[in-house]
């Protein structure tokens, strides 16, 4: 099935298809998730709704690896000999533009998700579990540089005390979360939860 998903790509270049991610995410943040349609995303694109259904399969599989299209590179690919480094790399990743952006987003699909077996199963498997094995990746070698214990009862949660700031930063105090927020929340939180 693999090999079927790689031929069928091929027919897209990498900036035919940066700009469909581009548009979805437009269009996601212009309507929500429930009114995004993939004609809206065709007459957008001006490509047809069958060349779209072909490549991604779903509304869902589409959004969502929208999503992961417009993330940065992968945490795992940040190593500065530390776990604050590390995590600070992270929080400075993307500007703090960047950073209301894809709050906004994630904010807007949580009700989605709730309604939407599909998204739900493609938001999982293309953004959720690729994320946590990176956490894992830059926790493990915090571990064997013996930063942190294996046994913290903390390490399960660190995917969560990260997402949970960054999305309820808005809720909570009415601002996006910024840059500065990400890295002092890092530092009174996640490290200390992690005895580092």
């Amino acid at each position: 099935m693999a090999e079927a998903a790689t031929t069928r790509r091929s027919r897209i270049t990498p900036e035919r298809e940066a700009e469909l991610y581009g548009a979805v995410l437009d269009l996601l943040r212009e309507v929500g998730y429930d009114a995004l349609t993939m004609d809206a995303v065709a007459t957008r694109t001006r490509s047809s709704k069958a060349t779209l259904y072909r490549q991604w399969g779903s509304k869902a599989e589409l959004v969502v690896k929208a999503l992961r299209h417009q993330k940065p590179s992968g945490l795992s690919e940040i190593d500065t000999g530390s776990l604050r480094g590390d995590f600070h790399a992270l929080a400075l990743r993307e500007d703090d533009c960047e950073l209301a952006q894809g709050s906004a987003l994630i904010r807007g699909l949580a009700m989605a998700v709730h309604s939407n077996p599909d998204l739900l199963r493609a938001f999982r498997e293309l953004l959720i579990e690729p994320e946590t094995e990176e956490f894992r990746h830059v926790l493990k070698r915090a571990i064997d540089r013996g930063e942190i214990r294996a046994d913290n009862p903390a390490l399960d949660y660190v995917l969560h005390m990260i997402v949970g700031a960054f999305a309820t930063r808005t809720l909570i105090d009415e601002l996006p979360p910024t840059q500065d927020f990400v890295i002092s929340y890092i530092d009174a939180v996640v490290l200390p939860a992690l005895g580092a």
